[in-house]
């Protein structure tokens, strides 16, 4: 079996399949919560606090150093660019994993409560009735049955 067959019958399995549509749909579920939290959830929390904007708040552990350029010799010096802790972009990025951890919580649980009503008919319906004999078991019964007596 050649590399190439190999790769077909793996890539081909359903769980393999199931996985890439779970991390697609887990992908877009990640840009639905992330426009939640910034435009939804952050403007309002920027509100009650007063208007703090939490993805500008940082601290500047070293200011940007500008251009210089020399007059004598033309020569320009590259920008040294901020060193600085975002933790307001923190904030936000933990804000956004509670959001998708608590609507996966809701989901799952729904899930289950769905399952186990599933699960709670199944163990109540009744079991079917047996089926009927048929003329032909009938007359072998009633064979059965004459054969008996007679001895």
């Amino acid at each position: 079996m050649g590399l190439i067959s190999e790769f077909k019958a793996f890539a081909l399995k359903g769980n393999v399949v199931d996985m890439a549509v779970g991390v697609i749909i887990g992908g877009a579920f990640g840009a639905i919560v992330t426009s939640l939290v910034n435009n939804v959830l952050m403007p309002v929390i920027g509100l009650v606090t007063g208007g703090v904007d939490f993805k500008d708040k940082k601290l500047v552990l070293k200011e940007a150093q500008p251009q210089v350029v020399d007059a004598a010799t033309s020569a320009v010096t590259a920008a040294a660019p901020e060193v600085a802790v975002s933790w307001g972009l923190f904030i936000n990025s933990t804000i956004q994993f509670l959001i998708v951890a608590f609507a996966l919580l809701m989901l799952i649980k729904a899930m289950n409560t769905a399952m186990d009503r599933m699960k709670r008919k199944e163990a109540a319906a009744p079991p079917p009735p047996p089926p009927g004999s048929t003329p032909d078991q009938a007359l072998l019964m009633e064979i059965r049955d004459l054969l008996a007596a007679r001895r």
